[in-house]
């Protein structure tokens, strides 16, 4: 058993770490629909240039095993996964109440083949999280995972399944404790209510609050109970550039390091909090973000690295390429190589871009405030919690196809001793593939008047009763722990569920 806080056997910050990559290569083909900003094409484009930048070949490749069913109930409920595998566009006109009351329609859209790309990115995630726990990799990446707005009984902000929460329940198998990170623009708000009762995971969001999805993440939502602190929340305002979150986030994130000693990291990678993206107002340059993965990779504990939001779909790539760079220890050339995808990358064709003369309406002394304040609370976690265990789940089967040994195109091993899921079916071939779309700036995240909610907040000290309105939004999860499926074979699961967190 990994206590936590253990440096890996590849050495200091300056060396190269083992990595593993999950990709699918049908991924891309995966279409939300038209208009929709939320496109799995990105992804493809990520994988595009990091082939021809050369960095497949310093990494291990693999092509996920889809989640299954019992995989995907170990945190969502069973009627919510049963609606998700039957549901199609041809059928949804029949399901109008069920649409409604899983969230499913709007934001998040019902396409073909939603069920299987699900599967492929939550298998991508949980699949690393156990090449992690066997010590087979440093760091395990999945640019396809990182949907942090699911929740346990709906769909939300473009997120179905919530990977992460699946992924951080697998490291917590081996780990007595896991930290997750979270630099999207949005507030990772699905995995901090999954683990808002435990002090076995803590989680750090950094993200834009006001009149902003999904309305989450005050600096005084800090945990309940056992969690009491465990919750930390990074309120940021329109414009934020690299000095300036680095002037949190160092701190912050090291201070957090030295005292909860976490065995794993999850950081999401989230793409939409750079400048210029399409739903985003934030400044960040590549490299400002790509910081954030070089400072957590310093500290030479396992690490997962995952995708989530960003809508400026050539900038995602540019940024989750950096980031493998960044993982694998080599330093990516500027100019970029041409290849199948080279002219979303025009006129500069070019890795990096200048960030915006935008305002930054983030004050010093409002970054300070914020600051000292994260770091008061955490100064009251006297040392890392000690949580007993009792029986250890088995670890989740995930019989990774290698790609450099296997045929790209071929998804399921027909000679696996695996359980595979019945009317599981590759993607049809009508679904369509990803058309060049105007990535023109959405108003929809409500920018004006932003920070009016932050404003009257105490930031001294945080009273009790600054979290009892986060505790109703904890009621699907449980109120004491985060309620986890743990399915037998053969078993029915329905309404059984068992407590992975004992009280400490």
């Amino acid at each position: 058993m990994d206590t936590g806080g253990n440096s890996l056997a590849s050495g200091p910050d300056g060396v190269k770490r083992k990595v593993c990559y999950f990709y699918d290569p049908e991924v891309g083909n995966y279409y939300y629909g038209q208009g929709h900003p939320m496109k799995p094409h990105r992804i493809r484009m990520t994988h595009a240039l990091l082939a021809h930048y050369g960095l497949l070949q310093h990494m291990q490749v693999l092509k996920p095993f889809p989640a299954r069913d019992r995989d995907l109930c170990r945190f969502h409920a069973d009627d919510y996964v049963s609606f998700l595998r039957s549901i199609t566009p041809e059928t949804q006109q029949d399901q109008i109440r069920q649409l409604k009351r899983f969230n499913v329609g709007e934001d998040c859209p019902v396409f073909d083949g939603l069920y299987s790309f699900c599967q492929t990115y939550a298998g991508g995630s949980v699949g690393g999280s156990v090449k992690l726990n066997h010590g087979l990799c440093d760091i395990a990446i999945n640019w396809a995972g990182g949907l942090h707005h699911a929740k346990k009984c709906e769909a939300s902000g473009f997120c179905y399944v919530n990977d992460i929460v699946l992924a951080i329940l697998e490291l917590l198998k081996q780990h007595e404790r896991v930290l997750y990170v979270d630099i999207d623009i949005h507030h990772g708000d699905g995995v901090e209510e999954a683990f808002y009762a435990t002090d076995r995971v803590m989680t750090v969001s950094f993200h834009k609050f006001g009149d902003y999805f999904p309305g989450t993440g005050h600096i005084q939502d800090i945990g309940y109970g056992s969690g009491k602190y465990y919750s930390l929340n990074v309120p940021l305002d329109d414009g934020i550039d690299d000095e300036s979150y680095h002037l949190l986030f160092k701190p912050i994130m090291g201070k957090v390091m030295e005292i909860f000693r976490p065995g794993a990291v999850v950081l999401q990678c989230g793409a939409d909090s750079l400048s210029g993206d399409r739903l985003g107002c934030f400044n960040l340059s590549i490299k400002g973000h790509a910081e954030c993965v070089k400072f957590m990779r310093s500290f030479n504990v396992p690490l997962l690295l995952l995708g989530g939001g960003g809508y400026t779909i050539r900038n995602v790539a540019r940024c989750w390429c950096y980031e493998t760079g960044v993982a694998l220890g080599i330093e990516v050339e500027d100019k970029m190589p041409e290849h199948e995808y080279y002219e979303y990358f025009g006129p500069d064709y070019t890795l990096h871009v200048a960030p915006s003369n935008m305002e930054n309406k983030n004050s010093r002394q409002m970054l300070e405030v914020i600051r000292n304040d994260l770091l008061q609370n955490l100064s009251k976690l006297q040392h890392a919690p000690s949580v007993p265990f009792q029986e250890r789940p088995p670890d989740t089967e995930t019989p990774e196809v290698d790609e450099d040994q296997e045929d790209g195109d071929k998804r399921w091993d027909a000679d696996s001793d695996m359980d595979v899921d019945d009317d599981r079916k590759p993607i049809p071939s009508r679904v369509k593939r990803e058309a060049v779309e105007s990535e023109a700036k959405d108003k929809d995240g409500g920018l004006k008047g932003v920070m009016e909610r932050m404003k009257g907040f105490e930031v001294g000290g945080m009273e009790e009763s600054g979290s009892n309105t986060k505790v109703t939004g904890v009621n699907s999860v449980g109120m004491e722990e985060a309620g986890v499926k743990m399915e037998e074979e053969g078993t029915n699961k329905s309404g059984a569920a068992d407590q992975v967190f004992p009280k400490t």
